[in-house]
């Protein structure tokens, strides 16, 4: 058995936030940690050809804020707001809480992992070769900017008997480095000779070179100490 670890959450309370952002009792706990769970799991089941990698969810003492990113705004907003209207009136009849959404758009689909994931798995249902999907998938992230890409799938790959498991990668993929901007992403493709599993990872780069706005080559280089050269032996 593999000592695997899910990068997002290795990161949790170092470099990334956590997904749902609040405080309750032990009494309460379990029942808010189940409806953020039903909150997720109706967004998904309603709009996932909107291509939503994400949900945070944070809880005031009166209200909750749903945070939907989106590679897919529109589809969601609707015209003049009403889509989101009625998701807010259908989220606040399964909740019994008053729900504000907010909405963020994913700027470059092609690097994160989940969306990746999905459309890898929709490929798959389409029948279309895992090979050559695979291929295509990694080589669209790599053109995007990304720094390196693997690519899993398990299970009855092309139709054979035996399931087994097939990987793809290019560049690197420094799963250890907390400083690393590593996405996961998870998704399941559902054939006619059952279910595919497909992990991808993603290296989009370093969380510290992302904060300063700039590549940080230069900087970093300009602050190696110079190692003071030896007097030459007469």
């Amino acid at each position: 058995m593999g000592q695997k670890i899910r990068p997002t959450g290795f990161r949790v309370g170092i470099m990334e936030d956590w997904r749902s952002r609040w405080y309750a009792s032990k009494k309460e706990f379990s029942d808010l940690l189940i409806e953020d769970f039903k909150i997720r799991k109706f967004i998904k089941t309603k709009y996932g050809y909107a291509g939503i990698p994400k949900v945070e969810i944070e809880r005031t003492r009166d209200a909750v804020k749903v945070i939907l990113f989106t590679a897919r705004p529109g589809v969601i907003i609707g015209r003049k707001g009403a889509e989101v209207e009625r998701l807010q009136e259908e989220l606040q009849t399964l909740t019994g809480r008053r729900i504000d959404i907010k909405i963020e758009e994913v700027t470059r689909p092609e690097l994160d992992a989940q969306l990746v994931s999905e459309d890898i798995a929709e490929q798959l249902q389409k029948r279309s070769s895992f090979r050559r999907t695979m291929k295509r998938a990694i080589e669209q992230t790599m053109d995007g900017g990304a720094k390196g890409i693997k690519v899993q799938l398990s299970g009855r790959l092309g139709g054979a008997e035996m399931s087994r498991c097939e990987k793809q990668a290019q560049g690197s993929i420094p799963l250890s480095t907390l400083r690393a901007k590593v996405d996961y992403g998870f998704s399941e493709a559902k054939t006619a000779q059952g279910h595919i599993g497909v992990k991808v990872w993603v290296n989009q780069g370093d969380y510290l070179k992302m904060e300063a706005g700039t590549d940080g080559h230069d900087a970093q280089a300009s602050q190696v100490p110079k190692k003071p050269k030896r007097p030459r032996k007469r």
